[in-house]
């Protein structure tokens, strides 16, 4: 009695514990999916239509409604089994306008945009400048006093986007920063790598116990130009700005799935976020991630046979401001970490994919493989030690949901990010066909596959 107790006991240990694989059959089909998605157009139809009919969408506007029904209805039109929303609830603010001018002997306009955070106000005062974030948090106490700091920090292009990184440390850290020097208000190089007349926006924060001032990005000749400026002697500025918080919105998070033949209830989650900042039409951020998952769903439901698992797509609500859909949809389900398979978000632009990988634990590392072999003819290379979950799978990571890796050449990414520059004509229909079929190939396989990778709900941290 007691040998079979332990045997039912050790079971389930072992099942986990066991390889986790993808039958040939699959690989088979996912070859002719890949060949059907790069053929297929209909990601750019459902990018061109949110960029067009909607617009900009930024969280908490009447934009932000109009693409919640928007996306309802077009996973409807796209035959997803279930459709359904939940609610996310966040701060609402507002931008009105902005403005910038040089005072005096020099005196000219210069183009910026404000921070997404940003109070209203106007200020007059001297302008510092600053190289670098570092820089200006050495600055003595008090040393800004009644002038305005300027931070010309240039970020540098990478394909994996890796200059992002300290480009926005200045623009959520910076206005903090110079507020505790004294401050009355703050500027930016933009964080970008462009060399077009066009600022680029983004959220910040202001740390608890400090009165926020009026912050705000220059585009990067501009930001040349005050530093030329500078180089000559003193400069006063005029900076205004008419934004600000104004109480709180509840979008939503548009939930469209096609349901697995067999374990219905397991899903492979692939997502990109529907709302977008206001100064372009959010097509590379992110009209094209939710064309790009929308399609490959799609694709893998009009297959001869449904895979045993789901297939869910998400539009995230206001990733832009703090990834609050990610986070909410991450509260929601966080007891079911276990059924979601891998989660993958697409919120890189439409630039090709040339990397992939996964978080699995060892006993899914074949399957892993295999998935990247069947990309492979895509010109996508398996990097086994690098990657990490897109921006709102980082909530649902941190709840124990295993992530995928599906890096996109983001080269030129940051020419357009935030910028009023980011609109439909500068997606490469063929571009965005690849990551379709990356995604389509990628969702399909761990689908079909026979074992887990690794997905377990994690208990909450324990409060301090």
């Amino acid at each position: 009695m007691r040998l079979a107790l332990l045997a039912a006991l050790l079971v389930p240990l072992v099942a986990s514990a066991a390889e986790t694989r993808i039958p040939d059959h699959a690989l088979q089909q996912a070859a002719q999916l890949r060949e059907r998605a790069l053929a297929d157009d209909t990601a750019w139809k459902v990018t061109e239509s949110l960029t067009t009919e909607v617009g900009p969408r930024l969280a908490g506007s009447e934009a932000d409604a109009r693409a919640v029904a928007w996306a309802e209805a077009k996973f409807r039109e796209l035959g997803f089994d279930r459709v359904w929303t939940e609610p996310v609830t966040f701060p609402k603010w507002e931008r009105r306008s902005e403005s910038l001018a040089v005072l005096g002997r020099h005196a000219q306009p210069l183009t910026i945009t404000a921070l997404g955070g940003s109070p209203g106000g106007t200020v007059e005062g001297e302008v510092v400048r600053f190289p670098d974030l570092a820089a200006l948090e050495a600055a003595p106490e008090g040393s800004l006093a009644g002038r305005i700091a300027f931070v010309d920090y240039r970020m540098a292009a990478a394909r994996d986007g890796s200059g992002y990184g300290p480009g926005s440390a200045v623009r959520s850290k910076g206005p903090s920063a110079a507020i505790r020097k004294g401050a009355i208000g703050f500027l930016m190089r933009s964080a970008g790598t462009d060399s077009h007349r066009v600022p680029h926006t983004g959220i910040t924060r202001f740390d608890d116990g400090l009165t926020p001032v009026p912050s705000a990005a220059l585009s990067i000749p501009d930001a040349e130009q005050l530093a030329r400026l500078v180089a000559r002697g003193p400069v006063k500025l005029r900076l205004a700005i008419d934004a600000g918080w104004n109480g709180t919105y509840t979008s939503q998070n548009v939930i469209g799935e096609i349901t697995g033949s067999s374990r219905p209830q397991e899903v492979v989650l692939i997502s990109g976020h529907l709302d977008s900042w206001d100064l372009g039409t959010g097509a590379i951020d992110d009209a094209a991630g939710i064309g790009i998952s929308m399609a490959a769903a799609k694709l893998i439901a009009g297959l001869p046979q449904r895979p045993a698992r789901s297939i869910r797509v998400v539009a995230y609500a206001n990733e832009e401001q703090g990834l609050h859909g990610g986070k909410a949809y991450a509260a929601a389900h966080a007891a079911e970490a276990n059924l979601h398979q891998l989660a993958a978000e697409s919120d890189f632009g439409a630039g090709r994919i040339y990397a992939f990988n996964t978080g699995a634990p060892e006993h899914a590392r074949a399957a892993t493989a295999q998935i990247a072999q069947a990309l492979a003819p895509l010109g996508i290379e398996y990097a086994p030690d690098k990657g990490g979950p897109g921006p709102d799978i980082i909530p649902l990571a941190a709840k124990g949901v295993t992530w995928a890796w599906l890096a996109q050449d983001g080269s030129d990414y940051f020419d357009l990010h935030h910028t009023a520059d980011d609109t439909l004509d500068k997606i490469d229909p063929a571009a965005l066909a690849q990551n379709v079929a990356a995604y389509a190939v990628f969702a399909f396989l761990a689908a079909e596959a026979e074992g887990d990778f690794g997905s377990q709900a994690k208990e909450p941290a324990p409060a301090k």
